[in-house]
């Protein structure tokens, strides 16, 4: 049985915030997203670049940015089969959204004065 995202459609006001923290909003999504941008495009290295997370919420983080076309997913007909990621146009275009992000962090963490 499929579980459905609990917040993936609701915007009651057709807010575009609203709509962009369904997409990349929670703990995940922007970490792998981008670390996907930094070539970690195999699920091993996304394991290695965050320790923390667990195996299924990475296997569901990643599902669900496929799902919005914000990763692209490619499977390798080989022996072992291989799977890498890669940041779609639309993922490509969180880059800047995400630089904000951090540019706004590292001011509130007081790093850089």
């Amino acid at each position: 049985m499929e579980q459905a995202r609990k917040n993936k459609d609701f915007n009651p006001y057709n807010c575009p915030v609203t709509h962009c923290m369904n997409k990349i909003g929670g703990k995940w999504k922007i970490l792998i997203i981008y670390a996907v941008s930094k070539n970690c495009n195999r699920f091993s290295k996304l394991q290695k670049a965050l320790p923390i997370i667990s195996k299924q919420m990475l296997v569901n983080q990643l599902r669900e940015l496929e799902d919005d076309k914000i990763l692209e997913r490619t499977i390798y007909a080989e022996i072992p089969p291989r799977v890498e990621y890669k940041l779609t146009e639309l993922g490509h275009s969180l880059m800047p959204v995400i630089a904000v992000m951090q540019d706004w962090g590292v001011r509130d963490l007081g790093l850089v004065k």
